[in-house]
């Protein structure tokens, strides 16, 4: 927090339960803070099968402007079917330098194993994905491809019923059978929605590579849904109580602490993600 006002200091402190410090207090605080969270972020990983990444906005000051600071998480399913956050990056940019040097990290701190990966489109992991991690199979996940979809349906009547009509492609037996459903798909909006149509068909395919999985582990692999629901929510809350952050520092400081709590509790639970001995099809 240095190198900012205390008065905006004390709004992420206080996310910390660090309230009524002096500039001193936080100063000091926020260094020892920073010593534990630094560890945290650069801790060596253990071997992952499955990756699934994702990103979200916050607003930032710099140079007196208020701009959108791009959070980049992972969350790691080790071959014991557990589940781990592996890191968090912040800058003023969700380009591919920014994922690239994440990817890069993951793997300089041991990152290695990766079979399959689920994400989002977002803008430059593509790009980033394919110069890290080139060997992992890609999964575009299916929730955001459904919303996207709605966007290229031009009346409310497909949009209201695309999401329905995605899930028997999703929801198929095997990969031809999803290859079949979407053929069918796009081919009855040809005439009505001759954009939508093409959009399916240059897309959605990228939806289908949870086939590869065996069938008990498709479920947990079908989106990027398990850190929007378990993380970015709980980020949201914290966030949302200090609006705009002084600098990037302060807010990967927020963050990494919220992750890193979540991490602790995945960790001393019992409970498995993905049972990886269950292959049956």
């Amino acid at each position: 927090v240095q190198g900012v006002s205390t008065r905006d200091a004390a709004k992420v402190m206080k996310e910390f339960g660090l309230e009524s410090l002096s500039s001193t207090q936080v100063s000091r605080a926020a260094a020892l803070l920073d010593d534990e969270l630094e560890a945290w972020r650069t801790r060596r990983l253990d071997p992952v099968k499955y990756l699934i990444l994702d990103a979200r906005y916050e607003k930032v000051r710099d140079g007196g402007i208020v701009r959108d600071a791009a959070i980049l998480s992972a969350i790691g399913v080790g071959p014991d079917g557990r589940r781990r956050l592996l890191g968090v990056s912040a800058a003023l940019s969700e380009a591919e330098i920014h994922w690239r040097d994440f990817l890069n990290d993951l793997v300089d701190r041991g990152l290695r194993g990766v079979d399959f990966i689920v994400s989002d489109d977002h803008a430059g992991l593509r790009a980033a994905r394919r110069a890290v991690l080139s060997g992992a199979t890609w999964q575009r996940c299916q929730f955001h491809l459904a919303q996207n979809a709605i966007h290229h349906a031009p009346t409310l009547a497909i949009r209201k019923r695309i999401g329905e009509d995605l899930r028997a492609v999703w929801n198929a037996r095997d990969l031809k059978a999803a290859e079949a459903e979407l053929a069918a798909l796009a081919e009855s909006y040809r005439k009505a929605a001759p954009r939508l149509a093409a959009w399916m068909e240059a897309n959605v395919p990228e939806g289908l590579a949870l086939f590869t999985l065996p069938k008990p582990h498709r479920r947990r692999m079908r989106t990027s849904n398990p850190i929007e629901r378990a993380v970015q929510q709980e980020i949201k809350r914290r966030t949302k109580k200090v609006r705009v952050f002084p600098n990037e520092a302060s807010l990967l400081r927020l963050v990494t602490a919220v992750l890193a709590e979540i991490d602790e509790d995945w960790a001393t639970t019992d409970r498995v993600y993905i049972n990886m001995e269950n292959r049956d099809d």
